[in-house]
């Protein structure tokens, strides 16, 4: 297992190194904490004329970054340490969403901070954390502060290969074994994207007849939700967590960032397809607004095409 945690520093790059280090595994697990320095760039037409100068400049810049990057990088080490953690640095110059988009493509668990319950804006993801989120590969862990030792885990279950893909990444590279597991699927019903509330079909009418086979969406609905989580639970059967499951109606990503904050979970898990260049959209509406609109950590596992 190879994670890397992103840290610029800032208090929620802080919280995500100690998130991270408390629910992801420590056994043979190779983390590396990565700080990316903006490059230096002066305007062309200033450079030619300074003769010089600019390179100076540069120079000093990077000499300047480079000791400033390699203190937020044994800050954070240390904080790592201290749980227990033992971590290599890596360093970088560019676009801080590009590079780390990047190198999670070679990593298994990649970490970045946002805000969480207790930020004065409220929870949400920074342009940086937002790219990597939509662009970058493997498993993408927001993590926000956790308030708990007991852990509460919400996987959103919809029986794709994605969200399949989710339960294989949350048992190989998460600590969950004193956890609690609810596997949440929501049935989307097609009044749902209409805008229209479940009252209107059950409302009575010539128009919809309940006794017409073409009508009985629902019961298969309820069939397939049953069997999504028999599902789930069979593949989760050999460890040793503790799981229930729940099941919904509605828009997915309103379910389950209502049931997240009504449960008070620590932990939500989604699956997402992915796709291996940056040209493309490569979440889904749910995965991107759960991911940034959670007042929880959030781990979005791609699965790569």
């Amino acid at each position: 297992m190879k994670t890397l945690m992103a840290t610029d520093g800032s208090k929620e790059a802080t919280i995500a190194l100690r998130t991270a280090s408390r629910l992801l595994r420590k056994s043979r697990n190779q983390v590396e904490i990565l700080c990316v320095a903006p490059a230096f760039g002066l305007p062309e037409a200033r450079e030619r004329g300074s003769r010089g100068k600019g390179a100076r400049v540069r120079e000093e810049y990077q000499r300047r970054i480079l000791k400033e990057t390699a203190s937020i990088l044994d800050a954070a080490g240390r904080i790592l340490l201290a749980d227990g953690v033992d971590a290599k640095t890596l360093s970088d110059f560019g676009s801080p969403a590009e590079v780390i988009a990047r190198l999670s493509e070679d990593h298994d668990v990649t970490v970045i901070g946002a805000a969480g319950r207790n930020h004065p804006a409220g929870p949400g993801l920074g342009s940086v954390a937002s790219r990597v989120v939509e662009h970058g590969g493997g498993t993408i862990l927001v993590a926000r502060e956790l308030t708990r030792d007991r852990r509460r885990v919400l996987v959103g279950i919809d029986g794709s290969l994605a969200s399949r893909h989710a339960l294989s990444a949350m048992t190989a590279y998460f600590e969950l074994d004193e956890a609690e597991i609810t596997l949440l699927h929501v049935k989307e019903t097609p009044w749902i994207h209409l805008g229209l509330d479940r009252e209107w079909f059950d409302s009575p009418g010539d128009v919809f007849d309940k006794a017409d086979p073409e009508l009985q969406f629902e019961g298969e609905l309820s069939r397939e939700a049953d069997e999504v989580l028999e599902d789930a639970q069979a593949r989760l059967a050999k460890y040793n967590y503790s799981v229930l499951t729940q099941i919904e109606e509605g828009n997915p990503s309103t379910e389950i960032l209502g049931e997240a904050e009504n449960g008070d979970y620590d932990l939500i898990i989604l699956g997402a397809a992915g796709a291996t260049d940056t040209k493309h959209n490569v979440l889904g509406s749910v995965s991107s607004k759960v991911a940034w609109q959670a007042s929880c950590s959030v781990a979005v596992v791609k699965l790569a095409q």
